[in-house]
């Protein structure tokens, strides 16, 4: 299992982006949050997915005409890849931020959670919750999905309601916490979506 260190340093995850050691990356927007997204009628809400990777669902949000969307990833390999892919004129409401969630500052109206939280040590986890809160706007929400289920290697770290309840309550008001009933085929019955508000 690499230790927390390893997993905060950009040589850890541009090692696997090279290696293309990538197997949480679906190469497409995941469809429980392309679901939500196509619910959602403000187009200029202050839109934040930490540890974005390949961006797909930071390029749904700007197809579907959200004007106000920052991406951060430690990963130099792939920050540099998506700007490329950025520079056509329909991606530009989209920031790129290389760099350590940790220390962004900001604030947002959603926060989207896909596979940033399962790739921190659990170590991580409540300074996550707590980031997290301090970068939502009063009435900001954190949606997203989170692994129900245990992985034999790690990354991604898995968990289960009852943790994710415990931990996300002690900093966000947890509005839905629930099994996603519209997953891919290959993760059914291991996901759950989550929709957090500050307390």
């Amino acid at each position: 299992m690499p230790t927390e260190p390893e997993i905060l340093s950009s040589a850890f995850w541009d090692d696997l982006y090279n290696r293309q050691e990538t197997r949480w990356d679906l190469g497409y927007p995941s469809t429980p949050l392309k679901e939500y997204i196509d619910q959602l009628t403000n187009k200029h809400i202050r839109i934040l997915i930490p540890g974005a990777g390949n961006g797909y669902e930071a390029l749904y949000l700007a197809e579907q005409g959200f004007t106000d969307i920052t991406v951060i990833d430690i990963s130099t390999v792939v920050t540099q890849k998506l700007k490329q892919r950025l520079s056509i004129p329909d991606h530009s409401y989209i920031k790129v931020v290389t760099g350590d969630f940790f220390s962004l500052e900001g604030i947002f109206d959603l926060v989207i959670e896909q596979t940033f939280f399962c790739a921190l040590h659990p170590s991580l986890r409540k300074q996550f919750a707590e980031k997290v809160k301090t970068l939502l706007a009063g009435n900001g929400k954190l949606v997203g999905l989170l692994f129900n289920k245990d992985f034999d290697t790690n990354p991604p770290f898995g968990g289960n309601t009852e943790e994710y309840r415990q931990l996300f309550s002690s900093v966000l008001r947890i509005q839905k916490l629930e099994a996603c009933y519209n997953s891919i085929p290959a993760r059914s019955g291991s996901e759950l979506f989550i929709i957090a508000s500050k307390l």
